[in-house]
């Protein structure tokens, strides 16, 4: 089977963990680290056997809202929502067609609206592993570590696998 033969994976808006089996649970910004990420997490999944979860995390507002903003708040929240969809979307095609040989599972696509950290902490709770890049579109290049793969390191109730960038010759 082909990525082209693929159907388009199942995407789904919520405010919680991916519900399922404990799997392996893979943070996806669209930055060049979430997509090694990615296709290492689809290289876990078939290696042991379990489901995939692609997860992009919105957060809509790091502080509260003015009074009378409601309206257009949701409107921003949900346009920002359905970027980040068509973002995982693109993220797991262009992982897939650069794979020698597809991921032959079917990835469940998660966006989910929160705190970046307190999402993915809360997620990996029931995941069988956190694979995360080094750093995603937070912009600190200056570190090792991302401040969210730092705290899932550290905080994570499940193993976290960090995947560094390809070695470049």
């Amino acid at each position: 089977m082909t990525s082209s033969d693929q159907s388009e994976p199942v995407l789904t808006v919520t405010g919680g963990p991916p519900a399922g089996p404990p799997g392996v649970l893979a943070a996806c910004d669209g930055s060049d680290g979430s997509l090694w990420a990615l296709d290492r997490a689809m290289t876990e999944a078939e290696l042991f056997g379990l489901p995939l979860y692609v997860m992009a995390v919105v957060n809509p507002s790091p502080v509260g809202y003015p009074p009378g903003m409601a309206e257009l708040v949701r409107e921003s929240v949900e346009q920002l929502v359905e970027s980040m969809a068509d973002g995982l979307r693109r993220s797991v095609a262009t992982v897939q067609r650069a794979r020698p040989l597809p991921y032959e599972g079917e990835p469940a696509l998660h966006v989910v609206l929160g705190n970046v950290i307190e999402v993915l902490l809360a997620s990996a709770v029931t995941q069988h592993t956190l694979v995360l890049g080094t750093r995603g579109n937070g912009g600190f290049n200056r570190l090792l570590l991302g401040s969210v793969s730092t705290a899932a390191v550290h905080h994570a109730a499940c193993p976290v696998l960090v995947v560094p960038p390809p070695a470049t010759r």
